[in-house]
Parts: C-alpha cells; structure tokens; sequence
C-alpha cells in the first residue's frame, strides 16, 4: 500500500510531475523515431521558438537562460539540422533562429505525443475533469503572465 502524499506535497511537486511525464514521453517518442542527438534539454528552444523564427536572445530570455547556454542549444540543433540561422530581415547585424524541415517534422511528432498524453489523462480523470483542469492551468497562467507584465 503507497502513502497517500497528495496533501502533503508541494505545488511545485505536483506540477512538476506531469510535466516531466510530457517531456520523458516526448523524448521516448523521438529517440524511437530515430532522433538520437536530441535531449530534454533542448525542447526550450522548439517550445519558444516563433513559426517565422526567433532572435537567440529572445529565445533566451523566454527560456530564463543565458545567451550563451541558449547558443549552445542552438548550436547543437543547428550542427545536427533541426535549425538553421538567417539573417533577420529588420537588421542586418541580427540572426534569426528558425526551424528546419527536419525540425518542424520533430516539433510536430512532439506535438502529437503531447496530445496522447492529454487523451490518456482526459481518459483517465473524465473529459469534464480533465478540461477543468486544463481551464484552472490556463488561468494561472494567464494570472501570472499578467503580474509579470505589472512588474
């Protein structure tokens, strides 16, 4: 018999869990698909990453990283053709950052597993339950990102 640790748990443990089942499944997911030079660490640069690209530091600052940690990311995902760096048309100095082919393809197979998982849960919890949930994450996010626009 487990312990039951659901009241005694942090926040940060509850939402933790789940998101790093996603990332765990994700990651399966595209090692299976033959993605072997991908790791966890570098989904920070699909997540944030723009459809018409991104500047490396705007990556970098969504990503709560240094400039140079997101460089590195984007380094290995470029040497291994998942992104590609243009010059951005608004400044000639500046670079963009965008997808390639081969990683809009990982982008999307992500996507996908994410939204098996998202069905499995909905299965699991109901589909009423499951989209409150959902709904009460949507509005904590959106409480957040409207204290830091205040800030």
């Amino acid at each position: 018999m487990t312990a039951d640790h659901s009241d005694s748990r942090m926040i940060g443990a509850l939402l933790r869990i789940p998101f790093q089942a996603i990332v765990t499944r994700i990651h399966r997911g595209i090692v299976a698909a033959g993605c072997v030079d991908l790791r966890p660490a570098h989904f920070v640069v699909f997540q944030h990453i723009r459809p018409e690209g991104s500047r490396l530091t705007e990556l970098a600052d969504l990503a709560q990283i240094t400039k140079q940690s997101m460089g590195y990311l984007v380094d290995h995902l470029e040497k291994h053709g998942y992104v590609e760096r243009v010059p951005d048309p608004t400044d000639r100095r500046a670079r963009i950052v965008r997808l390639t082919g081969r990683g809009r393809d990982i982008d999307q197979a992500a996507r996908r597993i994410v939204a098996q998982v998202e069905a499995e849960w909905a299965n699991q919890l109901g589909e009423a339950r499951f989209k409150q949930f959902r709904q009460t994450l949507a509005d904590i996010v959106s409480a957040i990102e409207a204290t830091d626009e205040r800030s």
